[in-house]
């Protein structure tokens, strides 16, 4: 099924603005889904999210409990821990495999030039595919697009 608008094929983006487990999955499942349903597909990564794209960055990624039980010491490793478990048993592939399908699939990743410059990454140290953009690019592209999603 290929979900165009017209002769011109239908845009998505999906901002990706933290480096946990949770903040992850959401733009890779929904950019690939997209993708396979015939759509161009974007993920924006800013701010935290933009570790997930930097090399061996993925690997890195929690779960992170919300409020005072993410402030314990150690709660976030055996919360990620359970999480990871629970999504195996679901047979939901994990995030390394879906950033691998990602890009074999075709969805574009895209760092924030600005998020770069302030945590002063340089260009090398980004996985291989991953373009970089201002805000103002960005915006271009979304401004044209028939969903854009934060997710």
């Amino acid at each position: 099924m290929s979900d165009t608008q017209g002769s011109e094929k239908v845009s998505c983006t999906f901002i990706c603005s933290r480096d946990t487990i949770d903040g992850v999955y959401p733009s890779l499942i929904l950019g690939i889904n997209a993708k396979r349903l015939g759509m161009d597909s974007t993920i924006f990564y800013t701010f935290m999210g933009i570790n997930v794209i930097r090399k061996e960055g993925v690997k890195k990624c929690k779960f992170v409990p919300s409020g005072v039980m993410g402030a314990i010491p150690g709660m976030s490793t055996m919360a990620t821990k359970m999480m990871k478990s629970k999504i195996e048993a679901a047979n939901i592939p994990c995030l390394e495999d879906l950033l691998e399908m990602a890009l074999l699939e075709g969805v574009r990743l895209v760092a924030c030039k600005m998020t770069i410059d302030m945590m002063e990454f340089k260009e090398e140290d980004f996985i291989e595919g991953v373009e970089i953009q201002t805000a103002e690019d960005y915006l271009r592209h979304a401004k044209n697009c028939k969903i854009n999603m934060f997710t």
